[in-house]
């Protein structure tokens, strides 16, 4: 491993003297400090507030999107309606989970154009890939008895699994799209830069018109937006759990 990422550098001509000389540390505290006092004035924080919204919407719809069609998907894909549709459903979790975020907004701007429905559709692509095999191996892993059981007094499979094993695993379904909510909210923050709408977009455009200030401003509301989302999903999944 050593002597892999000391060729790494080689190969790559990496000079990390460069990164820490006493010029690097001056142009980057230069251009740091450029970035205060923040833009707090009422006109640009009624835009980052529509801006909050935006984000927290495009991640909400993604995700739920992505929690629909993830389920669709683990049913075959965890093997309850034959191999070919195990492989099949595996094969497309597999391809949408592979194609990272960005790339999917990449794409979905050039096929919606840019705004925040590109943006969601991003995320609800990715998202299907991660959540649909988790959901799947989640099914695998649960106990066969419940079911079994109702399916041998006479009830017909689709109640049987209604019944009998979703009660087993809904709680942990529930936990897993609220950890992609909390990682898509992340995410959603930082599409824009593709064009995706929200704080991102604000972002970006903040700083390739080398608004400093107004760069700053997003990024607080950026901290503090994920900050309380993740302290509201944790406290919520610890409800649901416990």
């Amino acid at each position: 491993m050593a002597a892999a990422v000391a060729g790494s550098f080689a190969y790559l001509a990496i000079d990390a003297g460069q990164l820490f000389s006493v010029e690097a540390a001056a142009q980057m505290w230069n251009y740091f400090a450029r970035f205060f006092p923040p833009d707090f004035s009422p006109e640009y924080l009624a835009q980052a507030w529509r801006g909050t919204l935006e984000t927290i919407a495009i991640s909400a719809i993604g995700t739920l999107l992505a929690a629909v069609l993830g389920m669709l998907l683990a049913l075959p894909a965890s093997g309850r309606f034959g191999l070919a549709a195990r492989i099949a459903s595996r094969f497309v979790l597999n391809f949408l989970r592979s194609i990272p975020e960005l790339v999917w907004a990449a794409l979905m701007v050039f096929a919606v154009g840019l705004g925040p429905f590109a943006g969601t559709l991003a995320l609800a692509w990715h998202t299907t890939g991660v959540i649909g095999r988790l959901f799947a191996e989640t099914l695998e892993n649960a106990p066969p008895e419940p079911a079994l059981a109702l399916q041998l007094a006479g009830v017909r499979p689709a109640a049987a699994f209604l019944y009998g094993t979703m009660p087993n695993v809904v709680a942990q379904f529930v936990a897993y799209t609220l950890y992609r909510w909390e990682i898509n909210i992340r995410m959603a923050a930082i599409l824009g830069v593709v064009g995706a709408g929200g704080l991102g977009q604000m972002l970006y455009m903040s700083l390739s018109l080398f608004q400093q200030p107004q760069a700053m401003t997003i990024i607080i509301v950026m901290l503090l937006l994920v900050a309380i989302v993740d302290a509201a999903s944790a406290w919520l999944r610890r409800y649901l759990e416990g």
